[in-house]
């Protein structure tokens, strides 16, 4: 079994206990603290003292030395621990790095991630060593690790090696299996994913599951399997379903399913009064959706919807922290515990005028202080997007039979092609567009229609997808191919072209997946974008989404995917990549 890895050295501990005899000066004391006690779920008063990173008392008493301390009056304040985002996608434009600096502004010092990224494009030396350092941020920085890559892969066995599973989940920062999207293989003998499963509680750790609209029986046998928790409830009665069968339950709130104020009401109205196994998630939601805050606005959202408060933050910290065999370590304000802690002017707001973040200050008196500017991502060879091969108009020929069609931002059914795809150019009275999808080496390439993304997009290209090959779209031949030009050349990112001209872009100067920017200039350029694209008549929700998912073969019907176009249901190549 893997061993959790001892954060203080000897010499440390020994240190934090003299200042409990008081021969050594914290660094910090906050003095006449309102906090919030998570295992006694009430509001107690404290003195709460800290060294470096480490909460070292928390009671009545000062300290006996204090030649050095920064002293904090927290009176007419309230404490709570720093909250916990425990289904984070870090890579949703946004990089980790970005990402946890504006998460931890806004009070959420702890990120459980999704580890997808580093699997497709790192050996895992390098992707073991970039998360060590990761968490060297004053964020803690925690990671699952997937059993399937939610597409179909031409390398899907090297990735997913037995060396690579079992370093990946061996390491002490990787704190659950999942999310567990392929699913139904296991149901269906995949024994190999059972092996994996069998392994992560052997481990201790617990499986997260991803179950849209399952029924019990289905939540029945994946309970049987290991799997202890699910975010996809989108009902309040989907979610006691949940809880009535022994799953930590985890309600959302994210950029394409905003369903938490609805689920609590509902919960609230079928009795539910215990939330002790309920958990919150923005589920990896877009960039501009963050402008309304991080973990803090969901727990608003609790807090209004009438939970009680201190459940409403226990949901966002407590709760997740003991899921996840971690409120040794985080989730509270008690000895022993890494200093993430959030300052409230009001208990019934949760967005905080101060944070502390393993002792650090990343935000004091409403003032962003986030002492880390930087991330050395090249030091792990996480670079741009390198195009060393040119599409040319020999490859924006049309000739396959059945299209896609969008019956929202991410579910895709087949349909039958029957407009004119020889020209150059499509009508401008059509929902159908040009669709191309091309290995990012250049290898192989899949050529089709799809119908519903928009009606006027004339030539856009997209480096961001699921796996970070290129995504072509448009009416105009000429201006698609103009987007993969400005695209190569600026190394990667998502580009909107018009009339020979490029009118949007975005850069993203990692794998051409993130990018290098701070969360907020990120956000006002996917604003930009989309913008740009719902003016062109794009249909939906969230174009950001609809580039991520068009390979997720956890969704229905068909997805387009490294080796074709893909039957999710029949679980078959309907038409197969061609080689370029």
């Amino acid at each position: 079994m893997a061993q959790r890895v001892e954060r203080w050295s000897k010499k440390q501990i020994r240190k934090q206990l003299q200042i409990i005899r008081g021969e050594v000066a914290p660094t910090i004391c906050l003095t006449n603290a309102t906090y919030l006690n998570s295992v006694l779920n009430k509001w107690l008063q404290a003195n709460i003292w800290i060294h470096e990173d480490r909460i070292i008392y928390v009671g009545k008493d000062m300290p006996i030395k204090m030649e050095g301390t920064e002293v904090v009056d927290c009176s007419n304040q309230t404490l709570v621990p720093g909250y916990i985002e425990h289904h984070a996608h870090p890579f949703q434009l946004y990089n980790p790095h970005s990402l946890a600096e504006y998460a931890s502004v806004h009070g959420t010092t702890t990120l459980i991630n999704d580890n997808m990224i580093w699997f497709l494009n790192l050996d895992k030396k390098k992707a073991l060593s970039l998360i060590d350092d990761l968490d060297k941020l004053p964020t803690s920085m925690y990671w699952w690790c997937r059993y399937d890559a939610q597409t179909e892969l031409e390398n899907e066995e090297a990735i997913f090696s037995y060396s690579n599973m079992k370093s990946w989940l061996e390491h002490p920062l990787v704190v659950q299996g999942g999310e567990l999207t392929a699913w139904p293989k296991v149901l269906h003998g995949d024994d190999s994913m059972l092996h994996w499963l069998q392994e992560t509680k052997k481990l201790n750790k617990p499986i997260e599951g991803h179950f849209p609209g399952a029924s019990e029986r289905t939540l029945t046998q994946m309970a049987l399997l290991g799997v202890s928790s699910d975010h996809e409830a989108m009902t309040g009665k989907e979610a006691l379903m949940r809880l009535e069968m022994g799953y930590t339950t985890s309600l959302r709130y994210s950029s394409i399913r905003p369903d938490l104020p609805q689920i609590i009401e509902e919960l609230i109205e079928l009795g539910v009064d215990d939330f002790s196994r309920v958990l919150l998630t923005t589920d990896g939601s877009t960039p501009s959706f963050y402008e309304q805050g991080f973990m803090d606005m969901v727990i608003k959202i609790a807090l209004d919807k009438g939970i009680p408060d201190t459940d409403a933050y226990a949901m966002a910290t407590y709760n997740v922290a003991r899921h996840y065999h971690l409120d040794d370590r985080v989730g509270m304000i008690a000895p022993g515990r890494l200093a993430h802690i959030n300052i409230l002017e009001d208990k019934n707001n949760p967005l905080p005028v101060s944070v502390l973040a393993k002792g650090q200050w990343v935000k004091k008196d409403g003032v962003h202080q986030y002492p880390v500017p930087s991330f050395p991502w090249e030091e792990y060879d996480v670079k741009p997007l390198e195009l060393n091969w040119d599409l040319t108009e020999s490859d924006m020929h049309f000739s396959m039979p059945l299209g896609i069609e969008m019956m929202n931002s991410v579910i895709l059914k087949p349909y039958r092609i029957s407009i004119d795809v020889t020209q150059e150019q499509l009508p401008a009275e059509s929902d159908e567009s040009f669709f191309i999808m091309v290995d990012k080496n250049g290898d192989w390439i899949i050529n089709t229609i799809i119908k519903g993304f928009a009606k006027n997009v004339s030539g856009f290209a997209s480096s961001f997808s699921n796996t970070g090959d290129l995504i072509l779209i448009g009416k105009n031949k000429k201006d698609m191919l103009l987007a993969f030009q400005q695209l190569k050349q600026q190394q990667g990112g998502i580009v909107l072209t018009e009339r020979g001209k490029v009118i949007n872009s975005i850069k993203l100067e990692l794998y051409g997946v993130m990018s290098n920017k701070r969360m907020e200039e990120v956000i006002k350029e996917e604003k930009s974008l989309v913008s740009a694209l719902k003016e062109r008549g794009y249909l939906f929700e969230d174009p950001i989404y609809s580039l991520l998912f068009f390979s997720s073969t956890h969704l229905p019907y068909i997805r387009v995917t490294q080796k074709g176009i893909f039957d999710v249901k029949k679980k078959t190549v309907l038409f197969p990549s061609i080689m370029r």
